[in-house]
């Protein structure tokens, strides 16, 4: 009887990474068909049940000036205030090649424009959404629930999942975006669903 002939480790190793490349491209696709599917299906946004207002940051360009990304959540939380005051809290930290925290900037930004400055707490630790979402719900207090979450189109979704993974009854306006970072936002932000889904359900293999 002849013997089986032994499948060479290199054709073996090859079969395995090409599966799994497969995977992750369908894994891929399937998300970014879920956050476009999620993004076009959020509720209206009704803001005059809401108790507090959560502004989350974008990036600050080295003059100081809001970038125009975060200067369209700025406006979209202006209009917001605007039709009811309440408590605001403007999230994000300092990265590279900013000169001051986005948090410190969205503050002076709304109060120029006339958001009275006791009614805005700055989060200037936060450093990604989840981080922005703890940290503002610590700084609200446990008797705000009912939040009105202000940040770009694309990243809404995953923001206000993390909002109700926090106990909080999150609403939430979706500012728009440039239509040149589209593609990159949605590719960007399709891999970050891919982190969340990673963090809850392999909590073992947390990944930052």
């Amino acid at each position: 009887m002849a013997r089986r002939r032994r499948r060479s480790p290199i054709v073996t190793l090859f079969k395995l990474i090409f599966s799994l490349a497969v995977l992750f491209a369908l894994a891929y696709v399937f998300l970014f068909g879920s956050l476009l599917i999620r993004e076009r299906s959020l509720p209206e946004a009704k803001s005059e049940q809401a108790q507090a207002i959560i502004v989350l940051g974008a990036q600050v360009n080295p003059d100081g000036q809001p970038s125009k990304q975060l200067e369209l959540r700025l406006l979209s939380a202006l209009a917001a205030y605007q039709k009811k005051p309440m408590p605001l809290i403007v999230c994000g930290a300092q990265g590279e090649n900013e000169p001051a925290t986005e948090a410190s900037v969205m503050r002076s930004w709304l109060t120029a424009r006339g958001v009275r400055e006791e009614d805005i707490q700055a989060d200037e630790a936060s450093f990604n959404t989840r981080q922005n979402i703890e940290n503002a719900k610590a700084l609200l207090g446990e008797s705000v629930r009912e939040v009105l979450i202000i940040t770009s189109d694309y990243h809404l979704p995953r923001a206000m999942q993390l909002a109700k993974d926090a106990g909080l009854e999150p609403q939430g306006i979706g500012a728009p975006i440039l239509p040149e970072y589209w593609l990159k936002n949605h590719a960007r932000e399709t891999l970050a669903w891919g982190k969340y889904y990673v963090n809850k359900y392999l909590p073992v293999l947390p990944i930052e």
